[in-house]
């Protein structure tokens, strides 16, 4: 079986601006280096569906969901915080990277495919079950969590994010539902400024200093992550894959390299193998030093993609 690469060019015409950092150049950044480095042919296509309403109610309330749509513009830009926009194919594009994690779920779990990467924006794991911020609409690792267990009925499912701000909006939906964990390490003090309040036995939330490098990272990952996955014992994972933690990265600073993304990544692998019928779904969140993000998601993808 190959490794799913999910996209859609839908995703490509959401735009926030001329010098918004969450930009189309990212979706291909990583196209061209995955051609460059050969690793496209490995890689099976699929082109993601719009989720549902259904499906994001799982995740979001009734109310938020009818109010993007009611706020989606027919020309020019809407905002709904100081740094997250909506064009007019904002909201079809979020439809969109929602859709493609739950059919890399459904791919995944169905055996069609070996494990996924979803290439997609805007992003998710700041989107809260209310609230639009930080880049994100609507929170797509979150509605293929929830698609894996109230449609494929999986009982302990576990998120591992390795983005340099903290996943709030995947921690605000799964807080209080003992079948996730959540994994993660981010820059601290650093936004979204949560994570540190509330941690909890499923909530394994490491912070890490400004300047922090992949030495501290993959300490951080073998001392509080690796033993509480394996307490445990996921049936799935998936991984909030940012990459703004890379020291090329401006918009933060931390130090990690292509080959901290590829450990962990190994790390990951070994704990799906052991708990989880090798069942790995990944998506993009952030990263956005164009070349870095196309190098870091070739080395994700290539371990994914590896026998």
């Amino acid at each position: 079986m190959h490794t799913a690469y999910i996209s859609h060019p839908d995703c490509l015409l959401h735009e926030m601006g001329a010098c918004h950092p969450e930009r189309p150049a990212r979706l291909k950044a990583i196209e061209d280096e995955l051609a460059a480095s050969g690793l496209i042919a490995k890689l099976e296509r699929h082109v993601a569906p719009l989720a549902t309403v259904e499906q994001l109610e799982r995740i979001h309330t009734p109310e938020y969901i009818a109010s993007l749509d009611a706020k989606a513009p027919s020309n020019g830009m809407a905002y709904l915080d100081p740094d997250t926009a909506m064009n007019p194919h904002s909201l079809k594009a979020a439809y969109r990277a929602a859709g493609a994690v739950i059919l890399a779920t459904d791919l995944v779990i169905g055996k069609i495919v070996k494990n996924a990467f979803c290439g997609i924006r805007p992003p998710g794991h700041h989107a809260e079950r209310d609230r639009a911020m930080g880049f994100c609409l609507f929170n797509n690792i979150a509605a293929g969590i929830a698609h894996a267990i109230q449609a494929h009925g999986l009982e302990r499912v576990a998120v591992v994010d390795f983005d340099v701000h903290h996943g709030n909006g995947t921690e605000d939906i799964f807080r209080d539902d003992p079948r996730v964990m959540m994994v993660s390490t981010f820059q601290h003090p650093f936004y979204p400024y949560s994570g540190i309040a509330g941690r909890s036995e499923r909530m394994i939330n490491i912070p890490l200093a400004t300047g922090s490098d992949g030495e501290k990272f993959r300490a951080a990952a073998s001392e509080f992550w690796l033993p509480s996955l394996i307490k445990f014992k996921p049936q799935m994972l998936f991984i909030s894959a940012g990459f703004d933690a890379h020291r090329d990265d401006d918009l933060a600073s931390l130090n990690l390299q292509e080959t901290d993304f590829a450990w962990v990544t190994e790390r990951m692998k070994e704990i799906a193998h052991q708990y989880a019928q090798d069942r790995i779904v990944s998506a993009l969140e952030g990263g956005y030093a164009l070349p870095a993000l196309g190098r870091s998601v070739a080395a994700h993808l290539k371990v994914l993609s590896d026998p």
